[in-house]
């Protein structure tokens, strides 16, 4: 965990990552005009399948294969070359050296054109990339989920610590200030029928996974989790869907707020990502919307000044799903309510 000081955003807007664009340059143009103080770098999947969550953030990972023609991606552990990748990757662990553990700019057009932006973050600057649990339930062996399997769970952990290690140094030598996010989206399916992993194996990855971040570290997660469990990891910034889930830490007031006074941060997901519910909302509505979900914490103690202060604003998840005209509506949307929210309650 930082310094409280190092959360104290101020409803300053940034973005999950996602974007609809095929065009690196076109979509950096539409993040700094709206994320100026803290964009993240665009993932751009609609621009190639090599761009999916997924398959970005598995680059490196022992035995991959991955079929661009009919977009599958999983391991392959009969490779002759699977034992001495898993040797290599142990073995760059136990050092820390992440050098080979990137993701090059045919995976990340977005992340490579960092350096040739010609304005650089006021503030941070923000990467991500997938997490284990979803990852681990995304790819498989041919017959099951690779979390499944002891050996293959503790290569990815490994595998997504120093690729995370990686992207926090690229982002270092572009900006002041940097922040990692995980994303999880499958962190919501657990406890359901449909995953059985116990919340040890899940916290064991996921820390080994965030302890290659030595800066701000957040984690989002884009539906409804075990709050309780995700705000005991050691996070920075906990990032939900708060307009789908508006009630959603009000449930769990009292890990929220010792989480707060930690000097964790809460990037509230406010803007939904759909374009017909987009439309239909203002920046006063979402300014309702947000103030109902961050009321709940003043009455454990907290002033509501310290919620804005350690409070980042974005969609609700990723834009890759909208057309381009809607997802400059939802970030036009983001950037005016963070303005109006900085009006109000930033002295």
């Amino acid at each position: 965990m930082q310094r409280a000081s190092e959360s104290r955003f101020n409803c300053l807007p940034t973005m999950i990552g996602s974007m609809p664009h095929t065009d690196v340059q076109e979509a950096w143009r539409t993040v700094m005009r709206y994320l100026p103080d803290i964009p993240a770098w665009p993932q751009l999947p609609k621009r190639s399948f090599l761009e999916n969550m997924y398959v970005q953030s598995s680059q490196g990972l022992p035995g991959v294969a991955i079929d661009v023609v009919h977009e599958r991606i999983q391991v392959d552990r009969i490779s002759p070359a699977f034992d001495r990748s898993l040797e290599a990757l142990y073995l760059a662990y136990e050092e820390g050296d992440f050098s080979n553990c990137g993701i090059t700019e045919e995976y990340a057009t977005g992340l490579h054109e960092i350096p040739h932006l010609e304005t650089r973050p006021n503030q941070a600057l923000k990467g991500q990339i997938t997490g284990p649990i979803s990852m681990g339930l995304s790819i498989t062996d041919g017959s099951r989920f690779i979390i499944y399997d002891d050996e293959l769970a503790e290569a990815l952990a490994k595998s997504l610590h120093l690729k995370a290690a990686w992207m926090e140094n690229f982002l270092r030598h572009q900006a002041r200030k940097t922040i990692v996010f995980l994303d999880e989206p499958y962190l919501t399916s657990l406890g359901t029928s449909f995953v059985a992993l116990s919340a040890d194996k899940v916290t064991s990855l996921m820390t080994r996974t965030l302890s290659g971040i030595s800066g701000l570290k957040g984690l989002h997660c884009c539906g409804n989790a075990d709050w309780s469990m995700l705000l005991g990891w050691p996070l920075d910034i906990l990032s939900f869907d708060t307009y789908n889930y508006v009630d959603a830490l009000g449930l769990y007031q009292i890990q929220t707020v010792d989480f707060l006074n930690r000097g964790g941060a809460i990037a509230w997901g406010i803007v939904p990502n759909d374009d017909e519910a987009a439309v239909k909302e203002s920046v006063s509505s979402l300014k309702d919307r947000l103030e109902e979900a961050m009321a709940p914490l003043t009455r454990h103690g907290i002033p509501f000044k310290q919620v804005v202060e350690q409070s980042l604003l974005t969609p609700s998840c990723g834009l890759a799903s909208l057309s381009i005209d809607a997802a400059d509506r939802v970030l036009e949307l983001l950037s005016g309510l963070s303005a109006f929210m900085r009006r109000l309650y930033v002295t």
